[in-house]
């Protein structure tokens, strides 16, 4: 019968230890601890737990994808912080080359034909009306200041396309939707959200009679 102070004896009963660092029975011993005993413990309010109690990985997917607390919310993967990444770029790309190719078909589109719109007659200084260019269902704006100037532009405002409104006396062009203004004499946005000026339609006269000829779209 082995004795109980034998090296296997030993051994086995250091087996029994608590493995707890603090035991007063493992003072002096090393080397000997679980390899999860320095883990650093979850705080209660970082874990998270399902409103069924299941674990983790036995959530369905939709669960996993949509946070049900504090720390699911602010949890974010790297790969999900990728993919992020490459669908903005992707957007951003996609948007840029079609404002280019926007751009591009618009330098290439024949010039429209002239158009009569009125006889200066019609149009009583101080006063405007409305006319189709160079669609019929492309809606501008011919106005006649006090003064007898001309200046016409495309009706829709650069922001949301809302019909803007002119007050002639005011010297201003004014979108109601979202309190844009433009100046009447250059068509530029003055105030509020409008980001560009209105497309400015360029005229002629010729005996009396007033003729759009084409469209300028500016950027500034």
């Amino acid at each position: 019968m082995p004795s109980s102070d034998d090296p296997q004896s030993r051994f086995e009963r250091a087996r029994d230890l608590d493995p707890r660092v603090d035991t007063p029975g493992r003072e002096g011993l090393t080397g000997s601890a679980r390899a999860d005993v320095y883990e650093a413990a979850q705080q209660p309010d970082t874990v998270t737990i399902a409103p069924d109690l299941r674990p983790p990985d036995q959530q369905p997917r939709w669960r996993r994808d949509f946070a049900i607390d504090w720390p699911e919310d602010h949890f974010v993967a790297r790969r999900d912080f990728a993919k992020f990444l490459v669908l903005t770029s992707g957007a951003f790309t996609f948007g840029q080359g079609w404002i280019a190719a926007k751009s591009l078909v618009r330098k290439n589109e024949p010039a429209p034909a002239r158009k009569r719109i009125a006889a200066l007659s019609e149009l009583a200084p101080g006063s405007a009306l409305v006319f189709g260019f160079p669609g019929e269902h492309d809606p501008c704006l011919l106005i006649r200041t006090a003064d007898g100037e001309l200046f016409a532009y495309d009706q829709r405002c650069t922001h949301l396309s809302c019909a803007v409104v002119p007050r002639v006396a005011e010297g201003v062009l004014h979108c109601p939707c979202h309190e844009g203004y433009f100046d009447l004499r250059t068509g530029r946005n003055i105030a509020g959200p409008p980001p560009r000026p209105l497309p400015r339609v360029e005229l002629e006269v010729e005996d009396g009679e007033v003729f759009a000829v084409a469209v300028q779209r500016r950027t500034v």
